[in-house]
């Protein structure tokens, strides 16, 4: 292939932004794929053995494909880095700010008119590489013909910084330390100093931000990592969050979309994602998702050559029968294989409640006792590494059953004091009792208040615009939403449910294949809290579980 790197190309202000520019090696004009993120252009060609997640020398950040291979299939392969990072010019604002978007339009119509280009533009990568597509799509560029955001993101308040309201560090652990950007990015231009000082003050108090010190530490020195002070000043959903949001935007995504994750529940903010672009965009969605992996870096060659499939057929007209396929495309954990479908949730999904009761039980029986509770007390991560826990099993499965969909919790429960967190988990046990975490649920308590309107049974909508402080001793509804999953239980098989309110780094251990820096942990509470949980008849705290129908 033939290389050029560093191509300074100017954005609609002048600003130059850095690519590298990978071509076939016989002259010509070719579709072109484009790869924009601030992880660092020049790295993503490095050719050598890909490395598991578990390698010492893993990059998370090495997500935008093979030059050699893409080229080699009759494409120009274009990385470059966002603005105000690396080579690029300008300033960089934070994740997927508006100008990123402006920014991919300029380059895509940049890379249309080249000499080597045919005018077809297609984009590449994950995660940022593939949430970025989604922003520059919006945006509507005319030479942009289809997207593939794999492991993109919709909402970065409730995927990315926030899980149920709780501030998780995900983003902090693998992104902004990588992406130092701005000092205070965006909440300069938001707030006038004495507003910003004041209200650094406010979260410096925070006894639960005292008790982890690098996070207090961030806000006590913004310029240690910009991008995650600006999270720190924004504890609630808002125009911060949805400037950010490719969930946002779809009514401006016209272009064909394919989108893919796995299941993947502890970081959220990449399975999640992928099932809100195939309900909210109206252009044509196909999605997959896999068994609970972390790819390797490089990725895997099957990465590349489902893009050349996808590809061939948006780009070169090629019929590979990508578009014949149905839209939704799963992979069964419990030994289930490959599904597929062609909705979600999945048409004729069977809604069952599960209704926890004493001694650890989960079963379709409403309770009837007066009074019926369960207690945990969990004390803060100062104090100990414990991490108490209620947990509620069903009896075994008679037959095999495929559980598909998301989950949610209706729970009641009383606290002793005015916030806590509920972490909620589902595993899979078999009969020798081994243990295999399905999806996990996260609410913030204070966080409670629910949205009617854009809330469904199964998928309770929070707003997250404010915290209300928990009546101390009263009985309080809960709903919580529970990340999709798709897994057979298999006949004496049983469902697990455990509910707790405190995780750490390391704890719980990541799923088979996933790295443990992919798993967050949140900011739990300072204080120790007593949390009583109901299952009487008048509060029925219960379990929504979707059965897939049997289908030949």
């Amino acid at each position: 292939m033939r290389v050029e790197r560093d191509l300074m190309v100017p954005m609609r202000d002048g600003v130059r932004l850095a690519a590298d520019l990978y071509l076939p090696e016989p002259e010509g004009r070719y579709p072109a794929l484009l790869a924009l993120s601030p992880y660092g252009k020049g790295k993503q060609a490095l050719q050598r053995v890909p490395q598991p997640a578990w390698s010492p020398l893993w990059d998370g950040g090495v997500e935008a494909g093979d030059p050699e291979f893409l080229t080699g299939n009759g494409y120009a392969h274009v990385i470059g880095d966002v603005r105000g990072v690396n080579k690029s010019e300008g300033d960089y604002r934070g994740w997927m700010s508006k100008q990123e978007g402006e920014d991919g339009y300029d380059l895509v119509e940049w890379i249309a008119a080249q000499p080597w280009c045919d005018g077809n533009v297609g984009m590449v990568g994950i995660s940022y590489f593939g949430t970025i597509q989604l922003h520059v799509a919006a945006e509507q560029p005319p030479h942009l013909r289809a997207i593939m955001p794999w492991n993109g993101v919709a909402d970065f308040y409730r995927e990315a910084t926030h899980h149920g309201g709780t501030l998780q560090t995900f983003f902090y652990e693998l992104y902004t330390r990588s992406c130092r950007g701005n000092a205070v990015a965006v909440t300069e231009e938001e707030l006038d100093p004495e507003r910003l000082a004041a209200l650094v003050e406010e979260l410096k108090a925070d006894p639960d931000l005292q008790m982890y010190t690098v996070l207090w530490h961030i806000l006590d020195n913004p310029n240690t990592n910009p991008s995650f002070f600006d999270v720190l000043a924004h504890p609630f959903d808002g125009p911060f969050y949805w400037e950010r949001s490719a969930n946002r935007h779809y009514d401006r995504i016209t272009v064909p979309v394919y989108a893919r994750s796995a299941w993947w529940a502890y970081a959220h903010m990449h399975l999640q994602g992928t099932f809100q672009h195939f309900q909210g965009i109206r252009a044509p969605v196909k999605i997959e998702i896999d068994r609970p992996i972390d790819e390797e870096r490089p990725l895997t060659r099957a990465y590349d050559e489902e893009v050349v499939r996808w590809y061939d057929h948006w780009l070169k007209g090629v019929d590979t029968g990508v578009m014949d396929e149905p839209p939704i495309r799963l992979f069964l954990m419990g030994g289930g294989g490959w599904i597929t479908e062609e909705e979600w949730p999945p048409a004729g999904t069977e809604w069952r409640r599960l209704y926890l009761g004493p001694w650890g039980g989960l079963g379709p029986d409403a309770p009837v006792l007066e009074g019926s509770s369960d207690v945990y007390v969990q004390q803060p991560p100062s104090q100990t590494n414990q991490v108490e826990r209620l947990v509620y099993t069903t009896d075994p499965f008679p037959v095999d059953t495929d559980v598909v969909g998301p989950l949610s919790l209706r729970l009641f429960a009383a606290i002793d004091r005015a916030d806590t967190n509920w972490i909620v988990a589902v595993r899979d046990v078999d009969p020798a009792g081994g243990e295999r975490e399905l999806t996990r649920g996260f609410l913030k308590a204070s966080h409670r208040e629910v949205d009617p309107a854009r809330s469904t049974e199964w998928e309770p909508f929070h707003p997250h615009l404010r915290a209300e402080p928990v009546p101390v001793g009263e009985v309080v509804e809960y709903l919580i939403g529970l990340s999709p999953t798709a897994n057979r239980f298999r006949a004496g098989h049983r469902l697990r449910l455990l509910l707790m309110s405190l995780d750490y780094r390391g704890n719980p251990a990541p799923p088979p294949g996933v790295s443990v820096v992919h798993l967050p942990w949140h900011v739990c509470s300072s204080e120790t809290v007593s949390h009583r949980v109901f299952h009487d008849v008048a509060r029925p705290s219960s379990l929504l579980v979707p059965v897939r129908p049997t289908r030949s």
